[in-house]
């Protein structure tokens, strides 16, 4: 195997090894580190200031960190990061491997068949956007592995990653070609991106068989610079260029533009991936913005925060539903709370509260995340679905029974209504 092939393979592979990792063993939220999900949910939190479902502002670093290794790089993340890409990459060899007979395409069809992902994009913002949920997650043949196969996932999922299996046995990376709505998001801007394939006409010797490698397809041969926004700057053409001894001279080069006057290695394009890739990982835990804000009432000159660790915060439903118990209308209501910060997420997530200490307290705002409350339309007591790492709710009075029938036999039943579905 040439030795940048072999170098890709060997990026691809530790970057597919730590995303594993990092779901499987120690349980990181997929869909927080996912770039896509930057560009979902852009509208709602510029607009809102709150993320959908359980995505992050890690989304948005990850998604800034991509986005700068593509003006540098094209879509070189998509070549050498990207695990849907890896798998697809490496089932074409495979089917090679398995003498499964490949099927190139012409280049109009290959021209038609790339506006399909542009069409997909389109219709996965404006149906997020309109409805406010991940509409896209339930057909994601990545998530649906990356989230160990959730209750959200459709069989349409399943499907869909069984046709980017079948394809990517028969053609070359048809998923990435034609369909990834995350591709169409890129394209324009990897147009323009710093560094290119450049071809000297003098040295060529027209065998085409840098054409022939490229895995999208672009016509090297009758271009003297590659700025397509579709090059993965994967290297192929060059190895496969009859024109190239490793030398000065060689007949296909890779770097910046002309006038810049030189050529890069692969190993300034590995640095340059693995620096945005851990410089987008450092700011997601350096500035770890809140991806659900709710405020209320005007802030008094002093005020106070309390930081709670509390369980079932799971989704951006959640957080809603969570609010929803600290503007009760009860004995447990918090007449003092100002504003909720959340890190929606599985497991534990942190809550950071701001409150007028001058009308209630850190108890008070305890008790109300997690005491039951009277439902109005049904006419029944729901215990509360949160709880708060370290702190244990009363749950018997003097005379043994739970505290809330006694709020009901008081007279002191919530007038809330019936709350928000929560999931």
């Amino acid at each position: 195997m040439a030795i940048m092939k072999r170098t890709r393979r060997i990026v691809q592979g530790g970057f597919l090894v730590l995303t594993l990792l990092g779901v499987f063993v120690f349980g990181a939220n997929c869909e927080r580190w996912c770039p896509f999900g930057g560009v979902e949910a852009a509208y709602m939190y510029f607009t809102e200031g709150n993320m959908l479902c359980s995505l992050g502002v890690s989304n948005f670093f990850v998604l800034g960190g991509v986005l700068v290794s593509v003006l540098l790089l094209r879509r070189a993340f998509c070549g050498y990061v990207c695990p849907v890409g890896t798998v697809s990459d490496w089932l074409g060899k495979l089917g090679k491997r398995l003498k499964i007979p490949h099927v190139r395409v012409t280049e109009n069809l290959d021209r038609v068949l790339g506006a399909l992902k542009y069409v997909a994009l389109a219709a996965i913002l404006i149906a997020t956007w309109k409805v406010g949920e991940l509409i896209f997650r339930g057909f994601d043949p990545w998530y649906a592995l990356m989230s160990r196969h959730g209750t959200d996932i459709t069989l349409w999922a399943y499907a869909v990653l069984a046709a980017i299996v079948l394809g990517s046995l028969v053609f070359t990376l048809p998923f990435c070609r034609w369909f990834c709505p995350f591709a169409a998001v890129l394209n324009p801007l990897a147009s323009a991106g710093l560094t290119r394939v450049k071809r000297d006409t003098q040295l060529c010797h027209g065998c085409q068989r840098c054409s022939e490698e490229c895995p999208m397809s672009i016509p090297v041969h009758r271009l003297t610079e590659i700025t397509k926004g579709r090059c993965l700057s994967c290297m192929s053409c060059l190895e496969a260029c009859a024109g190239n001894g490793g030398g000065v001279q060689d007949a296909l080069t890779w770097g910046p533009p002309r006038f810049l006057g030189r050529q890069w290695s692969q190993a300034a394009l590995v640095g340059i991936l693995l620096f945005c890739a851990s410089a987008a990982v450092a700011a997601s835990y350096m500035l770890p913005a809140p991806s659900f804000a709710r405020s209320r009432g005007t802030q008094p000159k002093d005020v106070a925060q309390v930081t709670l660790q509390v369980a079932n915060v799971s989704c951006r439903g959640r957080a809603h539903f969570l609010v929803y118990f600290l503007e009760r209308n009860d004995m447990y209501q918090v007449p003092g709370y100002l504003k909720i910060e959340a890190w929606p997420g599985p497991g534990v997530v942190p809550v950071l509260v701001t409150y007028d200490p001058t009308q209630t307290d850190e108890l008070a705002i305890k008790q109300a995340v997690t005491e039951a409350y009277f439902d109005a339309t049904p006419g029944r007591w729901t215990t509360s679905p949160f709880e708060i790492e370290g702190y244990q709710p009363p749950t018997l009075n003097l005379q043994g029974l739970p505290m809330w029938r006694n709020h009901s036999l008081d007279g002191r039943q919530s007038t809330l209504g019936s709350p928000p579905n929560g999931e």
